[in-house]
């Protein structure tokens, strides 16, 4: 997050703490763990109107940011929502909604985006299919072109908010290349099957396409001209996971410390101890770590600066590895209580295993940070 923000951003993140922290506690959490959604909507179309859903779009389109900088505005929501483990869909819909706003026709434009924007509907982005990177690199679904129609088949694996979504963007691989496509839910041949997940209100689905059948105007950008848009959507998605994540490894540090000036042993304070000094200090440089280099890299995509695919990873890389490492320290220093169900503890630590995996692991981002070098050498 910004070291200085305006007092509108400021004024946002605390509206939002505060609506998070009344509305979305931990307790409610664990009650919506066996709720098929993950979320409650009404509670989300609540955080629409407090403009979670309209950042990325431009005012024209409904949507509007604070800064104008709407994703140094929308990570804001992000690390509020991390510190909390917070439910609701807010990478998807926002990459969703973006794309739309920034490739699609005016038709889609028309039909979609004031449904993701007042929160009322929902969008996922399906790339990922489960053998290859979360890339343009890894798509091997197909959409055969006949006549003006696209036939698809295959499979996309992994897909955030499938279960709840409307609409999905679809990206899949045309004669002509990457291809993104705007597939309704309820297409004949579409089937969504729910997937497993370590995170208690984090739903994933797999979804299957048999002879889905969509118009070439479903097409959100040129048809064939996909790959750098594609690229763009990632790294966005990446930089929002990232803040996600630091807000949760924030907290959970944050109610390390405390409990380790609480807790007592052999009538010390255990923050006495110099050996768990040095271990706080270093947990605390690779938490200020993550946060920098999640700064950086969300200044570089919002800007679309030449570096932003490398800073992206560079942030994905050492966010997900550093995260789950943090946790798991925080978890040690707590003792037994750190690994009861009773504790908190455990839901940020399966938050930040699950964005760790998510949209590329830490070693998929450091070969692609080596791809982009070679080929800058190039």
């Amino acid at each position: 997050m910004e070291l200085q923000l305006s007092e509108d951003q400021e004024f946002f993140r605390d509206t939002t703490r505060k609506f998070l922290d009344a509305e979305a506690p931990l307790t409610k959490v664990r009650a919506l763990e066996a709720s098929d959604d993950g979320f409650e909507r009404d509670w989300w179309r609540r955080g629409a109107e407090l403009g979670w859903t309209s950042m990325l779009v431009p005012e024209d389109l409904g949507g509007g940011s604070l800064s104008g900088a709407g994703l140094l505005d929308l990570v804001l929501v992000a690390e509020e929502m991390g510190r909390l483990v917070a439910p609701g869909p807010l990478v998807p819909v926002s990459v969703v909604a973006s794309a739309i706003a920034a490739g699609g026709n005016a038709e889609q434009q028309k039909a979609v985006l004031p449904g993701l924007l007042a929160g009322a509907t929902f969008a996922a982005w399906a790339l990922d299919e489960g053998r290859g990177p979360w890339s343009g690199a890894g798509v091997t679904l197909t959409a055969e072109q006949r006549g003006s129609d696209f036939i698809l088949n295959g499979t996309k694996s992994t897909v955030e908010a499938g279960n709840v979504a409307d609409h999905f963007l679809v990206t899949v691989r045309t004669g002509a290349g990457l291809t993104n496509l705007l597939v309704p839910a309820g297409a004949p041949g579409l089937t969504v099957v729910p997937m497993k997940s370590l995170d208690l209100v984090r739903r994933f689905s797999r979804v299957d396409f048999s002879d889905v059948t969509v118009p070439s105007s479903a097409s959100v950008g040129e048809i064939g001209g996909a790959g750098g848009e594609v690229d763009r959507l990632l790294q966005t998605a990446v930089v929002l996971q990232c803040h996600e994540t630091n807000g949760a490894v924030d907290h959970v540090f944050a109610m390390t410390t405390e409990y380790a000036g609480d807790r007592y042993s052999f009538g010390r304070p255990l923050s006495s101890y110099q050996a768990l000094k040095h271990r706080f200090a270093d947990l605390k440089l690779w938490l200020e770590g993550s946060h920098g280099i999640a700064t950086h890299a969300a200044r570089a995509v919002q800007q679309r600066a030449a570096n932003a695919a490398e800073l992206s990873s560079a942030a994905k890389s050492y966010v997900g590895e550093n995260s789950t490492d943090i946790i798991q320290d925080c978890i040690q220093l707590h003792g037994g209580i750190g690994v009861t169900w009773e504790h908190d503890l455990h839901l940020f630590l399966r938050r930040a295993t699950v964005n760790r995996v998510t949209y590329g692991t830490p070693a998929d981002h450091r070969e692609r940070i080596a791809t982009l070098l070679s080929l800058e050498e190039g």
